[in-house]
């Protein structure tokens, strides 16, 4: 958890951007990265030096970001010395000073920062622009930057998740953000290891990434600290893609700063024919968008074979599907449509999953869980792919409570179904006695197939209706002449009351 003093710093480099009039939050936060990043290569580089100094040598040229001599900046054409573009050497600067090199060639620097070795989030730098149009401003908020500790991953993961909150919190954006207590919910119940390969085709900020790596960092530390399990975490183990050139930044950003230094993260349509994955990973967690339909000119062909749709949450579960290895898992968020919608394609895509491969669970969310941006029910559809069936019991939980009102504030509170829901995922044997008036049940095969493969919880759950016993028809006049006797007493006292 992050301290008050740093949350106080982080609100007061808020605070600088919107007094500027850079209102947006998306943009403030892509802002604040760029500084981030300039900080991050020259703290890094500083860290090699003193390592080198220790032992008596110097750092060679090869190992520098930051070398000797001079750069030439493609964007003004001029020649400056490398060693200045350093951020411990602009932040001595005077403030028209720090604005000249930082807005002219540090932040051009970092653009075209590429090549071999090039970091996931330098990768997508080359249509970014700096905002910060005054000088002072610019200290206020370089100061600020300051003053975090870059190399204090915990931390800076920390004060990044912060200030993807306030990025929600402000009202825009708050639909690139999954709630964290849902992603950390979804990654508790898949249970990654470091044999996985795990991918999120609509990554946004990367949450489900970031909390996959660290679920790893917590339960597996020992083994991360062999090499080929190290490389595996760092390079290949996490994969992410989206087609926001921002929110790959954002997202390469947060999962550096959660000491994630090179992900596979890639710009890429996921639904089109671009996406050429296949039997690759072993794990997907997603929550894909919702609210939107494509052309079938753009979708890729494999994904229509499943059913012929032009809605992108049956796309993207028919994804998942061809993404994921012969027995890789499924988590992922859907909209209640794909659980209950009656079209052909709707069907189409719950036969396949059910019959297809292995349904394992249905979890219904209240619609307040994506509030206040949207009131949508959706469930967490949790399926392993086998190309030959093996649904035998589908696991349904209804989630009422998730730790938060349901309302737009979202205020904490302490009713809260989580811990239940990945206490009884861990032990699913002990539900085969549950009863269908509760909470969690499993539902056979069978019983899923004769309701034409419904998927919602209602269908399947026991309403217990109380047998009321009213009064005879009698009794209830004879109450309700008494009743009016003592109305026409009152009405006669009060009556008398005024005469007099």
């Amino acid at each position: 958890m992050i301290t008050g003093q740093i949350r106080n710093q982080i609100d007061q480099i808020w605070d600088a951007f919107f007094s500027m009039g850079i209102t947006n939050s998306i943009t403030v936060l892509e802002q604040m990265t760029y500084l981030f990043f300039m900080k991050m290569l020259d703290d890094a580089q500083l860290i090699k030096e003193s390592n080198a100094n220790l032992i008596g040598i110097q750092l060679p040229e090869s190992e520098k970001t930051f070398t000797d001599g001079s750069w030439h900046n493609p964007d003004t054409g001029e020649d400056v010395p490398m060693q200045s573009l350093r951020w411990s050497n602009f932040i001595q600067q005077d403030p028209e000073a720090l604005f000249r090199t930082v807005s002219r060639n540090a932040f051009s620097f970092i653009k075209n920062l590429g090549g071999t070795g090039a970091s996931a989030y330098s990768r997508f730098m080359q249509n970014a622009i700096f905002l910060i149009p005054e000088p002072r401003k610019l200290l206020r908020i370089v100061e600020g930057v300051n003053a975090l500790d870059m190399n204090n991953r915990d931390t800076m993961g920390d004060v990044y998740e912060y200030i993807l909150g306030k990025m929600a919190a402000s009202g825009t954006n708050g639909q690139f953000r999954t709630p964290r207590h849902i992603i950390r919910m979804m990654v508790e119940m898949m249970r990654p290891t470091l044999d996985d390969t795990v991918c999120d085709p609509a990554m946004g900020s990367a949450g489900f990434i970031v909390e996959t790596a660290k679920y790893i960092q917590e339960r597996h530390k020992a083994e991360l600290h062999r090499s080929q399990n190290s490389r595996h975490f760092r390079n290949s183990m996490l994969h992410g893609f989206d087609t926001d050139q921002t929110m790959l930044r954002i997202g390469a950003m947060n999962l550096m700063l959660h000491g994630v230094d090179n992900p596979v993260v890639e710009y890429r349509d996921s639904l089109s024919e671009d996406n050429k994955d296949a039997d690759k990973y072993t794990l997907i967690l997603a929550n894909p968008p919702f609210a939107g339909s494509l052309d079938y000119e753009v979708v890729s062909k494999s994904l229509l074979s499943v059913a012929k749709t032009k809605k992108t949450e049956l796309l993207f579960v028919s994804l998942f599907k061809r993404m994921l290895q012969l027995g890789g898992r499924c988590a992922s968020i859907v909209p209640d449509g794909v659980l209950t919608g009656s079209s052909k394609a709707h069907k189409a895509i719950r036969r396949e999953v059910v019959d297809g491969q292995r349904l394992q669970a249905v979890i219904s969310m209240p619609s307040g869980v994506f509030k206040p941006y949207a009131g949508v029910s959706t469930a967490i559809l949790i399926f392993t792919r086998t190309d030959a069936g093996g649904t035998d019991n589908v696991w349904f939980y209804d989630m009422r409570a998730d730790g938060y009102s349901l309302d737009d504030k979202r205020n904490e509170i302490a009713d809260n179904d989580i811990p239940d829901i990945i206490a009884r995922w861990g032990n699913l044997a002990a539900e085969a006695d549950r009863k269908r008036t509760e909470q969690s049940f499993l539902v056979p095969l069978a019983e899923i197939q004769e309701h034409d493969y419904d998927l919602s919880f209602n269908t399947y759950r026991e309403t217990v209706r109380e047998k009321v016993e009213y009064e005879a028809p009698a009794v209830i006049l004879s109450n309700i002449r008494e009743l009016q006797t003592q109305f026409d007493g009152i009405l006669t006292n009060l009556q008398n009351i005024l005469a007099k």
